[in-house]
């Protein structure tokens, strides 16, 4: 069960009130990395290209999937129970957003879309979170930070795939 109300809300222009809003959009490159962007973010090897661990129950993002991802070394790995909301897997949009599940150190949604916009690739993260455990309440504003940082190494990221 997610441990928020508004589920599926990072497919819309106005995120829910009350949380932190993340808002990314970089370009990857032109027209040629639309097709390997799409694979990458659908497939989590973005995430995975940074030393995310994602265990999931299957190979490729689908409405339901259970994915827990992990950050950190060994016991001091912290982790990040999700499923996904939604996916869209077309030639100009691919993408899907995640929701938190019990367990998870934030509450909320985060999604990952790749977009071929005027001949060029577009990589897009859109958040809303607040936290849900006592060290992300203590360090909110380190969390929100690294939301940033996290989008920002996703797309050096999907560039390196890309251009491979």
């Amino acid at each position: 069960m997610f441990t928020y109300a508004e589920v599926g809300a990072t497919r819309d222009e106005v995120l829910p009130r009350g949380y932190h809003h993340l808002r990314y959009r970089t370009v990857l490159g032109g027209p040629e990395a639309m097709a390997p962007a799409a694979r990458a973010v659908l497939t989590f090897a973005a995430q995975r290209a940074i030393g995310v661990r994602m265990d999931a129950a299957g190979p490729r993002a689908v409405p339901g999937l259970r994915v827990t991802s992990g950050l950190g070394f060994a016991n001091l790995r912290v982790q990040a129970p999700c499923e996904v909301v939604w996916v869209e897997d077309t030639a100009e949009r691919a993408g899907f957003a995640y929701g938190t599940l019990a367990g998870h150190p934030e509450c909320g949604e985060e999604s990952f879309l790749v977009e071929l916009v005027d001949g060029r690739t577009w990589f897009s993260v859109t958040a809303f979170s607040r936290p849900a455990l006592w060290y992300t309440r203590l360090g909110s504003y380190g969390v929100v930070g690294f939301q940033h940082l996290y989008a920002r190494l996703l797309a050096r990221a999907l560039r390196r795939i890309t251009a491979a």
